[in-house]
């Protein structure tokens, strides 16, 4: 006697799930045996053993005649342990214990342990939208934690295997939590205005930053406030960026409140941690700030090789990652945000300590984070130690409410500006919404001539000048501004 059914369920790729048929037959009378087909890998293999166990826990039996599972496609490599619960629901059913009838309109997902219950899988929000998509309900561990409310969808917990018999399904409403408040202020770091002026900026027009100084003299700490002078995330950012950390297995609770991921690696982050990779493919850091700050400390320290993979997502706000089974892309749109030392000793160009190394020596540790990717980035900043009569003065500095206006007030006089002039998202249509005389563009050639910017130099620069203006409400760029974004740009010092 031959029973067969289908269990839908999903698999990851990059950060979307992809539908899965879970076909399983039950042949009686045959040679004992559970295979599982499909593309998988050793983590569905090992399901066999769990949900032989967690099948028997639960107080069903465990057919003892050939059982054969096959994922569909079988184009599309499975990996994972959420594969466990779709394939448990298969054998019942098809072994007549479970009414075929509770698996229609369902997707389920999830990892089984050894007396029965369900565990949550990483991902879940990728396995949501799916179903959605597919108009299914989803059907996971009662106690999965990132899911949210998402409309014109039904969210189902299932507590262990034996709740199959009743069905003993909840209801999931989501979970949502309070927006913490951060105590991480700039008034807190006492001078470098020119560093939050430069942070403003930064954040107004989403652009990379690159601050160079001595030990000490503040770059982590205007670093770390960044966050704090960012709008929250809206509705589709928030849904977007809690995609990736879901898929990566990060929590996502304080995403859901809107607040930006601010993402630190260390200095000794490999390729793959930074861009994504492994097996299976894991979105990296890049991805993981995306609409959000990536802030990589000791810059001049990283390895160039891995430094070298930041060129395409800087550029165009994605990581590809090519594997031999295809593609996968994730999104990384960040703000940078670079800090290093001057040189190895750390006081290249300190006004109160003497440098040890030489010229060579400088030039060699500031040439580690490679002339391409520094090409990249929009501002570049010497950051100098503050006297002592400043760090101690009980005055403070600048807010980050102060700063935050200002970013505010930028980021939607820009948004009315391009809906009003209509200008295409490209280099000419940058050049247009600057409105340049024709003495400004004179001027702006000079400099570029005398500097000997690259062509993407000076597009950048342009865009600069065209945030700066955006923060001041102006339609038209001024000389002024090129003139600060141009400050922005060319730093002192070896290297410049």
């Amino acid at each position: 006697m031959y029973l067969r059914c289908s269990i839908h369920s999903a698999a990851l790729r990059g950060v979307e799930a992809i539908p899965v048929d879970v076909e399983v037959s039950v042949t009686y009378g045959s040679i004992p045996a559970f295979n599982i087909v499909g593309m998988v890998d050793a983590a569905v293999q090992e399901s066999r053993a769990r949900v032989k166990a967690a099948i028997r826990a639960s107080g069903f039996q465990m057919p003892g005649d050939h059982i054969l599972v096959s994922l569909a496609p079988s184009s599309i490599k499975k990996s994972g342990s959420g594969f466990d619960l779709p394939i448990a629901v298969g054998i019942l059913v098809a072994s007549g214990q479970v009414d075929a009838r509770l698996a229609r309109e369902l997707l389920f997902v999830g990892e089984l342990s050894l007396d029965g219950s369900v565990r949550p899988v990483s991902g879940l929000l990728a396995y949501a939208l799916c179903a959605r998509d597919y108009g299914l309900a989803l059907v996971c561990a009662d106690d999965a934690e990132g899911l949210v409310s998402i409309e014109g969808l039904r969210q189902l917990g299932l507590q262990s295997v034996s709740g199959l018999r009743a069905p003993a399904f909840t209801t999931f409403e989501g979970r949502y939590v309070h927006e913490e408040e951060s105590n991480l202020d700039f008034k807190d770091v006492a001078g470098n205005d020119l560093a939050k002026r430069a942070l403003q900026i930064a954040a107004a027009g989403k652009h990379g930053l690159l601050m160079m100084g001595p030990p000490g003299s503040g770059k982590t700490m205007l670093a770390s406030r960044m966050p704090s002078i960012l709008p929250p995330l809206d509705e589709d950012e928030m849904l977007k960026t809690a995609l990736i950390h879901s898929v990566a297995g990060e929590d996502v609770s304080m995403i859901l409140a809107g607040v930006r991921p601010f993402r630190a690696p260390h200095h000794s982050a490999t390729a793959a941690g930074l861009i994504g990779g492994g097996s299976p493919i894991r979105p990296g850091e890049v991805s993981l700030a995306h609409n959000g700050v990536l802030f990589l400390d000791e810059l001049a320290e990283f390895k160039p090789s891995v430094l070298q993979h930041m060129r395409q997502p800087v550029e165009s706000g994605f990581a590809s990652i090519t594997r031999a089974d295809g593609n996968v892309v994730f999104p990384a749109e960040f703000i940078l945000i670079g800090a290093s030392n001057p040189c190895p000793c750390g006081y290249y160009g300190d006004a109160n300590r003497e440098c040890m190394c030489s010229v060579k020596k400088v030039r060699d540790y500031q040439n580690r984070i490679g002339g391409p990717l520094m090409d990249r980035i929009d501002l570049h900043i010497d950051v100098k130690r503050v006297p002592p009569e400043t760090v101690l003065s009980t005055e403070g500095g600048t807010t980050s409410a102060s700063l935050r206006d200002g970013v505010m007030k930028g980021r939607e006089f820009a948004s009315w500006r391009k809906e009003k002039e209509g200008f295409e998202k490209t280099t000419q249509g940058l050049i247009c919404s600057c409105h340049l005389s024709d003495e400004d563009v004179s001027f702006f050639e000079n400099a570029a001539c005398r500097n000997n910017m690259s062509g993407r130099a000076i597009v950048r620069v342009l865009s600069v000048a065209r945030t700066i203006a955006d923060m001041d409400e102006r339609m038209v760029v001024e000389k002024g501004d090129l003139c600060e974004a141009l400050g922005f740009r060319l730093r002192e010092g070896v290297g410049s």
